[in-house]
This record gives structure tokens, C-alpha cells and sequence, in this order.
């Protein structure tokens, strides 16, 4: 029975010599922090093949230490993978797949600005390197050779923004900007990415517009930016915004490149008829008599909203006359309210402004045109009146009512306090 231990006794002892032995050199806290290095393969091919593209880079710390990990060419110039980033002692282990800090070459002739650059094709000496202030810094270096390397870059070219300061308020004027960049080599689907950036550094992602090119394909590529309120979201405060466009090939190389784009007067549009009451003037008249309106309108939203005449006041002389007869066509994002009936050959074909030039806010746009708001949390009185100059005998009385438009965009209020009007010919 003796005889059958021993040799059990003599493998556990030396099993666990060899487990101090590996203890305490990861632990002794003399020597170099870095007790060795390695890589996986001595040659990659940096070209997205799937065929020895990638090499795993061991190494093992007795303490903590800043590593370093860079290349030598022939020459001994210096490309750093990995420039003094602290690690716990221990074990670790690192994939490179050829791509190190950005360095320029002959005959470079790029637009973008350089993140990360895959190394050409030659022999290299790997160096791994630890230093710490607990005892002499730990250096073991090897040979690399790169070959079939793909060294075109993804050059990105002619960012534009356009227009550079924009509104997104829905009131029809520079709601949108149009970003163009041209990316020079194709690459994954999300490999290009553009972003609107803050002050602060929060990043905020635009979505590629649908065109005649894929996602990350060589060409011109376009992005129709409204600051997400077509969506119903609130677009992003008001002030200077980076557009950054960066892309990543296949391999991992990397470039950007950045524009400016200021937000102005920005916020999702907010109005009502408050209470949803119109006050009309009669509900019989006579042949020829006006039918006159009032309402209040509110604007509890954020930003300024656009409107356009013909103002408060106005009396349409007819039933057959409407706003387009007076010039005052419709316009994309205007705010307006309307007067409709039961037996308009139109919707809505009376309309007016939200108020008089008295009471709104004036602006002079690039064609030196002026516009009207009404402002964040103003209330405005809006009033206005038709001729009733025609008879629809199927439809005496015939209901009348009210809407708040915003034209192009939606319906605010539609079918707003309906009142059966009568119109008595004249004896």
C-alpha cells in the first residue's frame, strides 16, 4: 500500500512546484513586470480574406504596468499599436489584425483625416513593453512579416451641410440640411457613419437618406437631416453642432471628417382653437348677410410659429372667392386658420392668419420676405367673416365649422365646433 502512494506523493509535489514556480514569477515583485510575450503567428495578410488575417499577441505581468506594444521596420521607425495603457498583473491577450496608429506615407494623397492605418507590406520586430516604478522595465521583441496588406484607404471627401443653419420647426423655411459625403472605397454596410456632435460631446446619429447607392458602398452618399421631428421628436436644443463623418473599412483603417452646423429656433410647433370654441355671429341670416367668426388660438409649444395672411379681419366677399383668388396660396408649414361647410367645393377654402400684423412678430428671410409668428406661449384673438351669397337648397341649413391648419404638415383641429347655419332668401 505504501508502495502504490509514493509515486502519487512524488507527482503531487512536483505539480505543485511547478505552480509556485509560475505563481511566483507572475507574483515575486522583483524582476521586470513583463515576464513574457508572444505571438500566435509569425506573418499576417491584412486584407479581410479570412486567411491568417489575425494574430493573437500574448503576454503576462508579475504587477501592474503601462504596456506598450509598436513595431520596427528595417529602418527603425515606429508604428505604436499600443502606447502606455495600464494593465493588472496577470495574463492577457490582444488580437492584431496589422492596423496601428496613423502614419504617413510617400505619395499620400488624402482628403480625410487619418485615425488608423494598416502597416505596408515588409519585416517588422514586434516589441512588448511594460515599465512600471517597482523594479527595471520588462522588453521581449520578435519578428512579423506582413504581406498582401490591403493599403487602400477609405478617403472621405467633400462633406457639405446644406443649408449650415437650419430651423427644424416644422414652419417651412430650413426645416432640413442636406449632408453629401463622398466615401472613395467601399466598405461593410455600417461602415460609414455620420453624427451630429454637442459641445458637450454627445453624440447624435444621422440616418443615411435612400438613394441609388447601398450603405457603405463607393459613391456620394446622403443624409436628409430634420433634427427627428418628422418623427414627433424634439429636435436638439438650439446652438453650433461638429457633423462628423467617419468610416472603417474592412480591415479596420480608419478616417473622418468634420463640418459645422448651427441649429436655430428649433422645437416641435404646438397650437390649438382654445377650448375648441368658435364663436359665430348668427345661425340664420339672410341672403347676403356675413357670417362672422371669433376664436383664440394658443401656442403652447417650444418654437415659433409661421403664419401667413390674410389676417384676422378680413371678409370674404363671397362664397366663391377663397384664399387662393386673394394670392395668399398656400404655403408648407404655414399655420392658418379655416372656415368650412358642408357645401365647399374646397377644404377649407376661407382662411386666415393667426392674428393681425399688430399683434405678430416679424422676421425678413434670405429673399428679404417678411414672416409672421406667433410666439411660445402667446395667445391670439383670430376673427374673420364670409358673405353667405349662395343658396344650396338640399343643403338649408348646412353645417359650418372651424380648423386649425397647418398646411402640408397635418390638421391640427379639424371639424372644430360645427354650427347648423341657415341662409333665408331675400322676399
Amino acid at each position: 500500500m505504501r508502495l502504490r502512494i509514493l509515486p502519487t506523493l512524488v507527482v503531487a509535489v512536483a505539480v505543485t512546484a511547478v505552480l509556485l514556480a509560475a505563481a511566483w514569477m507572475i507574483l515575486s515583485p522583483g524582476g521586470p513586470a513583463l515576464v513574457k510575450a508572444s505571438f500566435s503567428l509569425p506573418a499576417i495578410s491584412p486584407n479581410a480574406s479570412g486567411d491568417q488575417n489575425v494574430t493573437v499577441i500574448s503576454y503576462s505581468l508579475r504587477r501592474p504596468a503601462n504596456v506598450s506594444i509598436y513595431f520596427l521596420d528595417a529602418h527603425g521607425r515606429r508604428f505604436d499599436f499600443r502606447s502606455d495603457q495600464p494593465r493588472d498583473a496577470g495574463d492577457h491577450q490582444v488580437d492584431f489584425s496589422g492596423i496601428v496608429a496613423p502614419f504617413s506615407q510617400p505619395g499620400d494623397n488624402y482628403s480625410a483625416q487619418l485615425l488608423a492605418r494598416v502597416l505596408p507590406d515588409g519585416a517588422y520586430t514586434w516589441v512588448v513593453e511594460a515599465r512600471d516604478g517597482g523594479g527595471p522595465s520588462g522588453r521581449i521583441t520578435g519578428p512579423l512579416t506582413i504581406s498582401d496588406a490591403d493599403t487602400a484607404l477609405p478617403d472621405l471627401k467633400r462633406l457639405t451641410v446644406n443649408p449650415p443653419v437650419f430651423s427644424p420647426n416644422q414652419d417651412g423655411l430650413d426645416d432640413r440640411t442636406r449632408i453629401n459625403v463622398w466615401l472613395d472605397k467601399t466598405v461593410a454596410s455600417d461602415g460609414l457613419r455620420v453624427s451630429l456632435i454637442s459641445a458637450n460631446g454627445a453624440e447624435l446619429p444621422i440616418a443615411e437618406a435612400v438613394s441609388g447607392i447601398q450603405p457603405g458602398q463607393r459613391g456620394l452618399h446622403q443624409y436628409d437631416y430634420d433634427g427627428g421631428i418628422d418623427l414627433g421628436q424634439i429636435p436638439p436644443p438650439d446652438g453650433s453642432y461638429t457633423v462628423t463623418a467617419e468610416v472603417e473599412d474592412l480591415i479596420g483603417q480608419k478616417m473622418s471628417v468634420t463640418s459645422t452646423l448651427t441649429i436655430q429656433n428649433g422645437g416641435l410647433p404646438r397650437a390649438d382653437i382654445v377650448n375648441g370654441i368658435v364663436q359665430y355671429s348668427a345661425t340664420t341670416l339672410q341672403l347676403g348677410q356675413t357670417l362672422y367668426f371669433t376664436l383664440t388660438v394658443e401656442n403652447y409649444g417650444l418654437a415659433p410659429i409661421r403664419t401667413s395672411g390674410p389676417f384676422s379681419g378680413l371678409v370674404y366677399t363671397s362664397m366663391g372667392q377663397n384664399y387662393n383668388a386673394l394670392g395668399d396660396y398656400e404655403q408648407s408649414g404655414v399655420y392658418r386658420v379655416g372656415l368650412m361647410c358642408q357645401t365647399c367645393k374646397s377644404d377649407y377654402p376661407w382662411r386666415w392668419a393667426l392674428g393681425t400684423t399688430d399683434t405678430l412678430s416679424t422676421t425678413v428671410d434670405a429673399n428679404g420676405h417678411t414672416q409672421y409668428y406667433l410666439l411660445p406661449g402667446q395667445r391670439v384673438s383670430v376673427m374673420g367673416g364670409v358673405v353667405l351669397d349662395q343658396i344650396v337648397e338640399s343643403r338649408n341649413p348646412q353645417f359650418f365649422w372651424v380648423g386649425l391648419i397647418h398646411e402640408d404638415v397635418e390638421m391640427v383641429n379639424d371639424r372644430v365646433d360645427p354650427q347648423y347655419i341657415t341662409i333665408v332668401p331675400n322676399q
